[in-house]
């Protein structure tokens, strides 16, 4: 063979190749990233700074320039929402990202979503997600308990974890799920357990749906409620949301808390426990319009419906959590004020 043509080969042989590997990034899955901030996306002024971190916002690039092992699971796209902690999330920016989830889940080629999040709050905002994705494409919500400069920050392993999840055929039809340390739960059971720790987010009573283990993802469960292809809650059209409080439970508590919201407003209350003092509060907030929730502040167990209630016009919140119940009662206000209808609701989601 001559020098020339030994050249020629060694040319088409480069370009064959470079079109292989080509072809494969086209055909690997494509998983939007829609960042809201939170820890995964916070940065403190040392690395043993575990707490108290407000030195600096990371941004999507960062994150995706720090994680290239992304690029050999999935393509990913980046909708940046916000950068701000879980505690400033509002009804605005659900809204925006429910309808921004829908949007993108809705094209052909996008096979799942991830969603970056503070923890404080996470449990509301993938509830939310899991009650308004109008599509059985997985969507994982993802965040991390230390900041992006720590020395030992979880952050990067659970995106990377997530993103995994995201592309995982099992994953789909199950809800919307959240992915931290190594564990899947669904959003609809799931609670942060600890204000610190790695291992904070539980599913209490039900357990994990599965694990993102180093050889592949593994389900074992799948949730039986309605959620996301099967909801009947649709915000397409939403600009906003019935305010709903939360009233908390405990001794000697004074009914100012529900007197001042009804002055306020406010089309619903859920109660995280009850008082005695409360009684008289809350049937007069009802005689207004105002439709009471009966949770419990124990984080587990479900609240049984007694006749008592049901003769009252109460609902129960079965087993969701207060700030939980908070989030179903809003949906389900743009649809319902009436008691039986409510609690049908509440049974199903």
């Amino acid at each position: 063979m001559s020098s020339a043509l030994s050249r020629l080969t060694g040319v088409l042989f480069a370009v064959l190749c470079a079109g292989a590997v080509a072809l494969q990034g086209q055909e690997l899955p494509k998983v939007k990233l829609f960042t809201t901030g939170g820890t995964i996306q916070s940065k403190g002024s040392h690395r043993l700074k575990l707490s108290e971190y407000s030195d600096g916002r990371v941004q999507p690039s960062e994150l995706l320039a720090d994680l290239p092992e992304l690029t050999s699971v999935a393509r990913v796209e980046v909708v940046e929402i916000s950068n701000i902690g879980s505690g400033g999330m509002n009804t605005d920016l659900l809204l925006k990202l429910a309808k921004g989830l829908n949007a993108e889940l809705a094209k052909p080629d996008v096979t799942g979503a991830v969603v970056t999040h503070g923890t404080g709050t996470l449990e509301e905002t993938a509830y939310f997600l899991h009650l308004t994705v109008k599509s059985k494409k997985p969507v994982v919500v993802v965040g991390a308990m230390r900041p992006w400069t720590a020395i030992s920050r979880d952050g990067l392993f659970n995106l990377y974890n997530a993103v995994r999840t995201a592309v995982t055929p099992e994953a789909a039809g199950k809800g919307v799920l959240v992915v931290l340390n190594d564990t899947i739960h669904s959003a609809r059971f799931v609670t942060k357990n600890s204000t610190y720790r790695v291992e904070t987010f539980v599913a209490r009573e039900i357990g994990p749906l599965g694990f993102t283990d180093s050889d592949r993802v593994v389900f074992y469960r799948t949730p039986l409620g309605k959620h996301t292809a099967e909801s009947e809650f649709d915000v397409s059209s939403l600009e906003s949301l019935p305010q709903v409080d939360v009233i908390y439970g405990y001794q000697e508590a004074s009914r100012a808390g529900i007197d001042a919201l009804v002055a306020e407003g406010v089309k619903g209350i859920v109660l995280a426990d009850g008082s005695p003092a409360y009684r008289a509060a809350l049937l007069e907030a009802q005689a207004k319009g105002v439709v009471i929730v009966q949770s419990d502040r124990k984080g587990s167990g479900r609240v049984l419906l007694s006749d008592g209630s049901a003769a009252r016009g109460q609902v129960t919140a079965d087993n969701l959590n207060p700030q939980k119940a908070r989030i179903l009662l809003r949906l389900a206000l743009t649809k319902t004020t009436q008691p039986k209808e409510l609690q049908r609701i509440f049974n199903e989601y």
